[in-house]
């Protein structure tokens, strides 16, 4: 079993954030391939299907960002998923609005989510599917970026990117992340 989580907020005014996008990935991906009703569980939402013959157990923390470890520690453990069978999707400041890359383990690079996720799980060796939400250009505006809704003229990118990460989801599954990047990459607005 997989576990595929989204990192985000769950505010219901934060929804559209950029520093939400992992839940919006991972609700386009449960929704695709057909997942079961989200439930509550873990201290988050829990929703399982199966992507390429693998049975993915999809979370969205409900603790907050910055507290995002203790759900996911919380339901790791409880089906015994070793972090190399984790995978967290969340938005990445260092990434063009769009691009995507997968990775596995290293560090947080200031995200509370990834720092939380390392934290209680002991190991940073998990996937990473890191979406790109840009740079402001000033470091004073970070912030309000990052918690800040996507643009109206950013909304077609983003649908497209969620379609097409939701899209090609079965070769993350398969262990395949280069061409998972490539498949998303060739979608790009």
């Amino acid at each position: 079993m997989r576990l595929w989580v989204g990192l985000g907020n769950p505010e219901p005014g934060m929804a559209r954030q950029r520093h939400n996008i992992g839940f919006m990935a991972i609700d386009a991906i449960a929704h695709r391939h057909g997942f079961s009703p989200w439930r509550q569980r873990f201290r988050g939402l829990v929703a399982e299907g199966a992507i390429a013959g693998e049975k993915v157990l999809a979370l969205k923390p409900l603790t907050y960002m910055n507290a995002s470890g203790e759900s996911v520690q919380a339901a790791g453990a409880f089906y015994k998923i070793e972090p190399g069978d984790i995978t967290a999707f969340h938005d990445e400041l260092d990434l063009a609005f769009g691009r995507v890359r997968v990775k596995r383990a290293g560090g947080a690079a200031g995200h509370n989510g990834l720092r939380s996720m390392d934290r209680h799980l002991g190991s940073p060796d998990y996937w990473r599917v890191r979406l790109g939400i840009g740079h402001p250009g000033d470091k004073e505006r970070v912030l309000g970026h990052v918690l800040g809704d996507f643009a109206k003229v950013e909304q077609d990118g983003l649908r497209v990117l969620l379609d097409a990460v939701a899209d090609n989801a079965a070769l993350l599954a398969a262990g395949r992340a280069d061409e998972f990047m490539n498949k998303v990459a060739e979608k790009r607005v």
